[in-house]
């Protein structure tokens, strides 16, 4: 037997269970990734389509009538079995290619993917692995168009429309070559100095540049960039020629500091500058299988 005429849509009600859980029409939109007109049109469109009042609206929010109350109650086990059908379906194909598509940001990637894979291959040798690589954004659209079953990025929060579960972390630390001016310094750089001072920064979309710069703007609008390259490896290259100075990770930078190419400049206020690492992936699929080892190897580690 079919379904009856008039059976929702799983995505709009997902999205009233949302509203449920976060206790806002607003923050149930971001979880979805779409715009608080665009989820209130959804919801509309459900109330008609089950000639039901599922929420109150007025001037300080939305909240559940009774009756949207109910109608969640009985779409949670509705949508728990949509998805494990959809985890199902994934966890068949990862047993039948035996392969893990990942995708990584260029610090992640060069930094903590290695040991993950190896601890990963001790798990499940015959998992096949492809990586790439690239900025926080460009991960985050891999996941996002599917051609990535995990995704590792960094930045100040998790990107729009994922789920995610931090990984770990690590510290920015501005750098400058030695014959600069400030690694000379006897006191640590305030905050508002480096805001103010233009830097050599990764390109937009950079998890990096992100972090560094949701951190300038509490000392004042952050000045123009000195410049703006592609890798990490061209920034370290620029500043140890003499360019200005750049914040970069502790572990992308931590031969240069050792052997004095590079010289730290603390800033006055210590931890500042951490960041975190994130594990992300679509709200449909989430990790089974070896993306779930492999996930469970990074928040270990």
């Amino acid at each position: 037997m079919g379904l009856p005429p008039g059976t929702p849509e799983l995505k709009v009600l997902d999205l009233l269970v949302s509203v449920a859980e976060t206790g806002s029409l607003g923050q149930a939109a971001v979880r979805h990734g779409i715009s608080q007109p665009a989820a209130s049109m959804r919801i509309s469109a459900l109330e008609r389509q089950l000639r039901l009042v599922l929420l109150e609206r007025g001037p300080t929010g939305s909240r559940l009538t009774p009756a949207g109350a109910t109608v969640v109650d009985w779409a949670r086990p509705v949508l728990d079995a949509a998805r494990a059908l959809v985890s199902g379906v994934v966890a068949l194909h990862a047993d039948q290619q035996g392969r893990l598509r990942i995708a990584a940001s260029m610090t992640i990637a060069d930094h903590r993917i290695p040991g993950w894979l190896i601890a990963l291959g001790a798990k499940a040798p015959q998992v096949k692995v492809g990586l790439r690589v690239g900025n926080s954004e460009q991960v985050a659209d891999m996941v996002r168009r599917r051609e990535a079953d995990l995704g590792f990025v960094e930045g100040p929060r998790a990107p729009l429309g994922l789920r995610s579960r931090a990984v770990g972390g690590d510290e920015l630390v501005v750098v400058v070559s030695p014959d600069h001016g400030w690694a000379r310094r006897r006191r640590p750089l305030p905050l508002r100095t480096l805001a103010a001072t233009p830097l050599i920064l990764r390109e937009q979309g950079s998890g990096t540049r992100d972090a560094l710069w949701e951190l300038l703007r509490k000392a004042g609008e952050p000045a123009s960039p000195a410049a703006e390259l592609g890798s990490t490896a061209a920034i370290k290259a620029a500043v140890t020629a003499g360019g200005a100075p750049a914040a970069l990770s502790r572990l992308a930078v931590s031969a240069e500091l050792g052997d004095r190419r590079l010289i730290h400049v603390p800033l006055d206020m210590p931890g500042m500058l951490r960041r975190t690492f994130r594990a992300v992936w679509l709200p449909d699929t989430p990790p089974t299988g070896p993306a779930a080892t492999l996930l469970g190897i990074a928040t270990r580690r």
